[in-house]
């Protein structure tokens, strides 16, 4: 299985999925109530020193940052334009940082390592109805498929270089057509297996 995961061995890499996911969780909520630009600047420069500690190659991060950048840049138009300069500034810090750290987890822990993790931290909800093997599939194909669903878009939109369309929403419809047919075909493959 393809995974983000960028193989190193870094003091990064071997803390354990679980406490990862912990401090990702408790960093994620904590940002929010974090009401300083100076403070937040802080946290993301953490991130960012976590980056350089994991030795991620700055290429790497910096691609993560631009196919971040349209999104975070129309958020934080908006919250200009409704809330002021300090909510727009405060926004933008704190979904960077939290993309970055969650991106961080994602390329320093194996996906396989991750799903055990969830899939253990499932457990107690079985009697609920939960089924953490189903979960941890889940969770796993969408790891596997992000990568894929993107390359896929690099190719529709290649393909409409080469027809001379170069800005065009219209890349849409093939890209979508694309990922329904992988879906099928994933389906059927896990039918076949006796997944329901």
């Amino acid at each position: 299985m393809l995974s983000l995961y960028h193989d190193a061995r870094t003091p990064v890499h071997t803390v354990p999925a679980g406490a990862k996911l912990l401090v990702l969780a408790a960093t994620g909520t904590a940002l929010f109530f974090v009401p300083s630009i100076l403070w937040l600047a802080v946290a993301l420069a953490v991130v960012l020193g976590l980056y350089g500690v994991a030795r991620i190659p700055w290429r790497t991060t910096g691609r993560q940052v631009l196919g971040l950048a349209p999104f975070l840049a129309l958020i934080m138009v908006a919250q200009l334009i409704f809330t002021g300069r300090q909510s727009a500034i405060l926004v933008g810090e704190r979904l960077l940082t939290l993309v970055l750290l969650a991106n961080l987890v994602t390329l320093t822990t194996r996906t396989s390592a991750m799903v055990e993790t969830i899939e253990r931290i499932l457990q107690p909800l079985k009697p609920l109805g939960v089924r953490p093997d189903r979960v941890g599939l889940l969770i796993a194909m969408t790891i596997r498929f992000i990568p894929v669903i993107r390359e896929q878009a690099e190719l529709v939109r290649s393909a409409q270089r080469a027809r001379g369309i170069e800005r065009s929403t219209v890349f849409l419809v093939p890209l979508l057509i694309r990922t329904l047919r992988m879906a099928d075909g994933v389906g059927e493959a896990l039918d076949a297996r006796g997944l329901d």
